[in-house]
């Protein structure tokens, strides 16, 4: 019986990736990938011409039982997402639980995922964190961020370009104009930046510099928020 490798892959720089994870990648019966042009590219950086077959959030429920049959029947199967580690925000939760329902063995690699450097670089604490991902984008979106008021935890947010300004105003709005925070984009490429300070000033300086890339907000939590405060006393 063959096996489900979960295989992360780099979330800008192609020079990220490890070298067990072209190892595996090298040596699969077949890829899923969230898409396949992408992954191409990747692929192609290292040499390697695995048959690739198209595994997203459209057809991941109705595909998911075939892609099991053929694990079962040998196939070496690796999952792959656009960028960073499956079922981070991505792909990959649905067949994770398929597999271990029908008894079949999953090998989850270390690598890159974005929330990560941004967390280290943000200078809050991140000895205690909660990953809260993409926001919902319209119903549950207000009843989520309340949820959060009085979370200790320092807090990671994904997001697009298109809605970092409404998501840091709304935290803002919930959790306090003064709350410290550290916004991350384009990681690991070419125009990567991080800009800190509070939820207020983070709002300013992206609606005066329109945004670009995909972002990781970091936000203070309310032990994280104390503890700045007692540094400046």
């Amino acid at each position: 019986m063959s096996k489900l490798y979960l295989v992360p892959t780099p979330i800008g720089n192609l020079g990220d990736i490890t070298m067990r994870a072209i190892e595996v990648l090298g040596s699969a019966g077949v890829i899923l990938a969230e898409d396949t042009r992408t992954t191409r590219i990747l692929l192609n950086r290292y040499n390697i011409s695995v048959p690739l077959s198209s595994h997203h959030k459209f057809n991941e429920h109705r595909s998911i039982e075939a892609v099991c049959d053929r694990i079962e029947q040998g196939v070496v199967t690796a999952l792959v997402s656009d960028a960073g580690t499956p079922g981070i925000s991505d792909p990959g939760f649905l067949l994770v639980r398929r597999c271990i329902e029908r008894g079949i063995e999953i090998e989850a690699l270390p690598g890159p995922t974005a929330f990560l450097p941004a967390l280290v670089a943000s200078g809050l604490p991140c000895d205690r964190f909660c990953f809260e991902g993409f926001l919902p984008q319209k119903k549950g979106r207000q009843k989520r961020i309340a949820a959060l008021v009085n979370e200790e935890r320092t807090m990671v947010f994904y997001e697009s370009p298109y809605r970092v300004i409404k998501t840091l105003g709304q935290l803002a709005a919930v959790l306090g104009a003064e709350r410290r925070a550290s916004v991350s984009r384009e990681l690991t490429k070419k125009f990567e930046e991080t800009v800190r300070g509070t939820l207020s000033s983070l709002t300013e300086h992206f609606t005066s510099s329109a945004p670009r890339g995909e972002f990781v907000i970091i936000v203070a939590g309310t032990s994280g928020r104390e503890h700045s405060e007692e540094e400046t006393e």
